[in-house]
């Protein structure tokens, strides 16, 4: 688990943000995770999962309060979480100012079309260089489509570890762009579900708001954050 933990972005988000600026300006390649205490331990039984996490090209992040503990636990700097949903709007503010390209590959149809839209209506710079929801047969075949466009940014909402996979799998056929595994953000960033009220946010309980408002959430985070924090224990 240590090992996970020494990978993790020690710094404040705002710092992580203007990093991601800056490497969309000079056109730098970046492969980002967005980790939460599920993350860890998938590939704590995934070892595919476990090498993409580890490889020196991955930039993990504090994407939960649970990560944020757990550094504290184990003696670790943290200047805290580093949220997927917040990283998202911040790259496609950023494309918008410097009217960069975006792909974007995940969720229902009728959420990232409407993502879409919302695109096109309030970041009028930002040049959409495809769209595609998670449902299609081949996903590969998407991701041929944008090796071969080449956009300035590539975010997926296929879930964890299938969008991280197969951005790792596919990273080599790019010479620039950000890619993000955003997992449930396209429903958020379109407006077709609400993120939690700001009490929620601030206190670092959007878990809890999650998991009352979707129930069916409650056996898969009882699973990996019992284990987690066992887990943890054992390597403090």
């Amino acid at each position: 688990m240590r090992e996970y933990f020494e990978k993790i972005y020690s710094e404040s988000e705002n710092e992580f943000h203007e990093l991601v600026e800056k490497n969309i300006k000079e056109e730098n390649k970046m492969f980002i995770v967005t980790a939460n205490p599920e993350t860890l331990m998938i590939a704590e039984e995934n070892s595919e999962f476990k090498r993409c996490l580890l490889d020196n090209n991955t930039v993990i992040v504090p994407d939960g309060i649970g990560v944020v503990k757990g550094m504290k636990m184990l003696k670790m700097k943290t200047e805290g979480t580093i949220t997927g949903v917040e990283l998202a709007k911040k790259i496609i503010q950023i494309l918008n100012d410097e009217s960069k390209s975006l792909y974007l590959f995940g969720a229902k149809d009728e959420v990232v079309n409407k993502l879409k839209e919302k695109i096109e209506k309030e970041y009028s710079n930002i040049k959409l260089a495809g769209v595609s929801d998670g449902y299609v047969k081949n996903r590969q075949e998407v991701f041929d489509d944008i090796a071969q466009k080449q956009p300035d940014a590539v975010l997926v909402a296929l879930g964890i570890p299938y969008q991280e996979l197969l951005i790792y799998e596919n990273l080599q056929r790019f010479n620039k762009g950000i890619f993000v595994g955003v997992g449930g953000s396209f429903d958020v960033l379109s407006g077709m579900k609400k993120r939690a009220p700001k009490f929620f946010i601030r206190f670092h309980l959007e878990w809890l708001y999650r998991i009352t408002t979707e129930p069916k959430r409650i056996g898969r985070f009882i699973k990996s954050n019992v284990r987690y924090l066992f887990v943890l224990i054992h390597e403090r």
